[in-house]
């Protein structure tokens, strides 16, 4: 009789590497833009009082399954985390659950290789001084995901906690990575700007981003959410990971709702970058924005490398759930 795989959080940080999660993600985002062995409905939302739950499906070759995701901003007062998240790995073929596991560190880990995936293939390759504005827990896996790519010489971190700020730069010490926690205007001018707040208008002025800077907008992942000055998009290349998702909740959204740029303005998604449908950065001087709201395919696909890792290591524990 088939069993089910239980990882546990702890389990699945022991099987998941950033190196892997980006081959995965980076293919995952290739593979959907050509239209190959992927599939993504939309995501589903249950909205309460005090937060949401989301049900995030999708398909990546030879696993479908599903994330269950909450976001719960006063959970810290009950003694729990803001997110939690399972995810069930199943078999296409059969629909039997493959596997169920802590989503929580997969979803951290595979936004973190979004960002990484994102500037490599839009940043300057020449690109040394990396911009921090929010210094919170995906700061240190975008930080991971960049270290891939780029030899990282210089963080200049800005958080509006500045104990945030002094832990991150303290981390990048420790990597023998030279940083310092600056002001938000400070912290822009840079090769490479990461931001990650839950902010709903501006913290980053056009004004003090300069020619040649990607960008990896990371935190604006619902509508109403913004962390860029709209008019440091209009003069832009825009890229996302999925249009439908950006235009209503992504880093967009609210320049798009006041006309201030439209869906057509957007130059292409990642995948289409990747899969070379697209061009990426065409010059050193154009400013580049990688607009992220974070997809299932994203979450399948790094599941999918953590559920081989666990049968190659024989790490886990197997449940019987039906009897057959």
């Amino acid at each position: 009789m088939p069993s089910t795989l239980i990882l546990t959080e702890g389990e699945v940080k022991s099987l998941l590497k950033m190196s892997d999660a980006m081959q995965a993600v980076e293919r995952a985002f290739r593979l959907y833009a050509e239209g190959k062995d992927t599939q993504m409905p939309p995501k589903v939302y249950l909205t309460f009082e005090k937060g949401d739950l989301r049900a995030m499906p999708a398909l990546v070759e030879n696993y479908a399954g599903v994330k269950w995701v909450n976001s719960h901003p006063h959970n810290r007062e009950r003694g729990l985390p803001t997110v939690m998240a399972l995810l069930i790995l199943s078999d296409p073929e059969t629909g039997f659950p493959l596997a169920v596991m802590d989503a929580t560190l997969i979803t951290c880990v595979r936004t973190g290789a979004a960002g990484g995936i994102a500037a490599k293939h839009l940043a300057r390759k020449d690109s040394r001084v990396f911009g921090f504005v929010g210094c919170g827990t995906q700061a240190y896996y975008q930080l991971e995901a960049l270290r891939e790519v780029f030899d990282v010489e210089k963080v200049l971190a800005y958080d509006l906690y500045p104990s945030a700020s002094a832990n991150f730069v303290e981390h990048c010490s420790r990597l023998g990575i030279d940083a310092v926690a600056c002001d938000c205007e400070k912290a822009c001018r840079c090769d490479v700007l990461t931001t990650t707040t839950p902010s709903t208008s501006p913290v980053v002025k056009d004004e003090w981003v300069e020619e040649g800077t990607h960008i990896n907008a990371i935190g604006a992942d619902a509508p109403g959410k913004q962390e860029l000055d709209e008019k440091l998009l209009l003069r832009a290349k825009i890229v996302v990971d999925d249009i439908e998702q950006a235009v209503h909740g992504g880093e967009i959204n609210v320049a798009i709702s006041k006309g201030i740029i439209k869906p057509d303005d957007i130059h292409a998604t990642i995948g289409e970058v990747i899969a070379g449908l697209k061009p990426g950065r065409e010059s050193e001087d154009e400013i580049t924005v990688f607009d992220s709201t974070g997809l299932a395919i994203q979450d399948i696909a790094t599941a999918s490398v953590v559920f081989e890792r666990a049968k190659e290591s024989g790490t886990g524990s197997y449940v019987k759930f039906f009897e057959f």
